[in-house]
C-alpha cells in the first residue's frame, strides 16, 4: 500500500487537483452543518478528555501480557458500552507477548582511574537480561550506522559494547522523519552487535529532545544466534559518553538489566460496531492502539488514539447521524511489540469475506489536528480532496500522502481496503515524549485532544455518506 504514495505525488504532478469532482453548492452545504454539529458536540460536551483521564491515571502503563493490559480491555469493552452508541460490542482473541522489564536498570561511564559517572539508561523492549542479572563491564565503540558497524574488524567489536550514537536529523521539518531516519539502530543494531561477537549494545534514544530521559521501543533479535542486552541512553547521557569516549577511548561502561521474556499471554482486541443503515457490507474501520510501554502512562502514544476513536463514533450519534456504511472502532492491542491485535484482526476480516471501503488509524500524538496521511490512488486521493474544504475550518484540511498505521497497514493484504487513513497532528512535541516516562496525562490538552476526535468523526461522515 506504501507504493501507493509515489503513484498519488506521480497523479498529482501530471493532473493537480482540478480535476477533484467539487461538490454542489446544497450538498456542501447540507455538510457544513452537520460537520459544526459534530465539533459543536466535541468541544462543548466532548467525553476524550475524561476518559483518557480514566485510562492513564487508574491504570497506567498497558504493556502487553501485563496484569494493566487486561484491565485495559475490560475498560475498553465497558467504556464502548456506556457510550451508547454501538449496535454491538465485543472482543477478538490474541496472543501477545509478555516481555517484563525487571528491576530499574543501571548503567555507569567507568573512567580508567575507577571513576564513575552514572548514566540514565533503560532496557529496549525484548531485550534479555545482563548475564546473571548481574552488572555488565566492558569497552565501547561508538558508530553512528549500521554500517559503520559492519566495516569495524572483528577484534574492533569483540567483547565491547557497541554504542549506536546517530542523533536525529534536526534540520528535518517532520520530527516523524528524523524518527524514521534513526530508527534502524533500535530495531536491529543490538542484534549485529550480537552477530558481531559484541556483548551489548548501547542506543541513543530516538527524541531530538536534550534531556536525561531514556526513551524505550522495540529491538529485534531476528535469527541471531547471540543475544545481547541491549539499552537505550539518554541524550544527554549519550553526549557524555561520547565526549569522554573522545578523550579516554578506554573506557568502560557497567550495564546492570533484569529483563524476563514470558510465555505469550492470551489478549484481546476491543471491537464497537455500528450497522451501516444502506451499506452494511462495507466497512469503515477507525482505530488506536490500547498498548502502551510501561515507564509511562502511555497518554499520547495511544491512548489519546483509543479515546479519539470511541468518541469519533459517539459524536456521529450525538449529532444525530446514523453512518450509511458499517463503522467499527477498534482498540487494537499490542501494536508496540509485535502488531499481533493487528494482524487478527485483518485476518479475521478476510476469513468473513468482508469488504472494508477505508481504515483510518490514530497513533501520533493528541495534539492539534492537521489533517491526515493518505494510502490510495490517484484517483481516490481527489475525491477526497474534493472534501478539503469542509475540513479545513477545523484545521484538518491538510491531506498529504504518506504511511497511515501499523495496526491498519495488515488490512491491505488481507482484504484490499481502498483507502488508509492516518490521523495527523502537530507533531513538533510528540518525540520529546515518545516512549519515555514524559508520556503522562498532563502533557495532554483537553481541546487538542477533542478537536482530533471530531476530526476524524467528520472524515467518517463523509466516507460513510459518499463512499470512495
Amino acid at each position: 500500500m506504501r507504493s501507493f504514495s509515489s503513484l498519488l505525488l506521480a497523479g498529482l504532478l501530471a493532473g493537480g487537483l482540478a480535476t477533484a469532482q467539487a461538490q454542489t453548492a446544497p450538498a456542501a452545504k447540507a455538510d457544513s452543518v452537520v460537520i459544526r454539529k459534530i465539533y459543536d458536540e466535541a468541544l462543548l460536551r466532548g467525553q476524550s478528555y475524561d476518559n483518557l483521564r480514566y485510562l492513564c491515571q487508574k491504570i497506567g502503563a498497558r504493556l502487553s501480557g501485563s496484569p494493566q493490559a487486561a484491565l485495559a480491555v475490560q475498560w475498553g469493552k465497558l467504556t464502548m458500552e456506556k457510550a451508547n452508541c454501538f449496535d454491538k460490542v465485543y472482543l477478538q482473541e490474541c496472543l501477545v507477548p509478555h516481555w517484563v522489564r525487571g528491576a530499574k536498570e543501571k548503567g555507569q561511564i567507568i573512567g580508567n582511574k575507577g571513576k564513575s559517572i552514572s548514566a540514565a539508561v533503560c532496557a529496549l523492549g525484548g531485550s534479555v537480561s545482563t548475564p546473571g542479572n548481574k552488572p555488565l563491564r566492558a569497552g565501547v565503540v561508538e558508530v553512528k550506522s549500521l554500517a559503520e558497524l559492519k566495516a569495524l574488524p572483528d577484534e574492533a567489536v569483540r567483547g565491547k559494547f557497541i554504542f549506536f550514537n546517530r542523533p536525529f536529523d534536526d534540520k528535518l521539518i517532520e520530527p516523524g522523519q528524523a524518527y524514521g531516519g534513526a530508527g534502524d539502530q533500535r530495531r536491529s543494531g543490538p542484534a549485529e552487535a550480537g552477530r558481531r561477537g559484541a556483548v551489548g549494545a548501547l542506543v541513543r534514544s530516538l527524541t531530538a529532545a536534550r534531556d536525561n530521559n531514556p526513551h524505550t521501543g522495540a529491538t529485534n533479535y531476528g535469527d541471531t544466534p547471540t543475544k545481547v542486552p541491549a539499552a537505550a541512553l539518554s541524550t544527554q547521557a549519550a553526549d557524555q559518553l561520547s565526549q569522554l569516549l573522545a578523550a579516554d577511548p578506554n573506557l568502560q561502561f557497567e550495564l546492570e538489566m533484569s529483563c524476563l521474556q514470558l510465555p505469550d499471554e492470551k489478549s484481546y482486541n476491543v471491537v464497537g460496531e455500528i450497522k451501516g443503515s444502506k451499506y452494511p457490507e462495507q466497512v469503515i474501520t477507525v482505530g488506536g492502539h490500547l498498548d502502551s510501554w510501561d515507564l509511562a502512562q502511555g497518554a499520547h502514544d495511544d491512548g489519546t488514539g483509543v479515546v479519539q476513536s470511541i468518541e469519533a463514533l459517539r459524536l456521529l450519534k450525538a449529532a444525530g447521524l446514523r453512518p450509511e456504511r458499517t463503522v467499527r472502532a477498534v482498540l487494537f492491542m499490542n501494536e508496540e511489540n509485535g502488531t499481533r491485535g493487528g494482524t487478527k484482526y485483518a485476518e479475521l476480516a478476510q476469513q468473513n469475506h468482508e469488504t472494508h471501503l477505508a481504515a483510518i488509524e490514530s497513533d501520533g500524538g493528541g495534539f492539534t489536528p492537521r489533517g491526515f496521511n493518505v494510502e490510495t490512488t490517484p484517483a481516490v486521493f481527489q475525491k477526497v480532496a474534493a472534501w478539503k474544504p469542509l475540513l479545513a475550518p477545523y484545521l484538518s484540511g491538510q491531506l498529504t500522502p504518506g504511511h497511515a498505521g501499523t495496526d491498519i497497514e495488515p488490512l491491505v493484504a488481507a482484504v484490499k481496503p481502498v483507502a488508509l487513513f492516518g490521523y495527523d497532528c502537530d507533531s513538533q512535541r510528540y518525540f520529546d515524549l515518545h516512549h519515555s516516562a514524559l508520556d503522562t496525562f498532563e502533557q495532554v490538552n483537553r481541546r487538542e485532544l477533542e478537536l482530533g476526535g471530531a476530526s476524524m468523526a467528520a472524515l467518517i461522515y463523509l466516507l460513510g455518506k459518499y463512499g470512495l
